[in-house]
């Protein structure tokens, strides 16, 4: 059996509105709506951050020559030259 609790919370009203819209859309309870995104939000939360966005891999020659990875004035310079 799920219980469920009575509880008061504190939300912006411009916030509350929209809630209550989308409810209204969703035809649907305002508590609903509320869990819902509560669910998600605690869903992500959950997350490590290795779970973070994917990072990018490049495939080509490698580095250029003259490039020096441990010199990041160098590399800025590289970066921000003009073609």
């Amino acid at each position: 059996m799920l219980l469920c609790m009575r509880t008061t919370v504190d939300i912006n009203d411009l916030l509350l509105q929209a809630a209550k819209s989308q409810a209204a859309r969703d035809r649907r309870s305002l508590k609903a709506v509320v869990e819902q995104a509560l669910r998600e939000f605690l869903s992500r939360r959950g997350r490590t951050d290795a779970d973070g966005p994917p990072i990018p891999v490049f495939h080509g020659q490698g580095l250029q020559p003259g490039v020096d990875l441990t010199d990041n004035a160098a590399l800025e310079d590289l970066m921000n030259a003009e073609p």
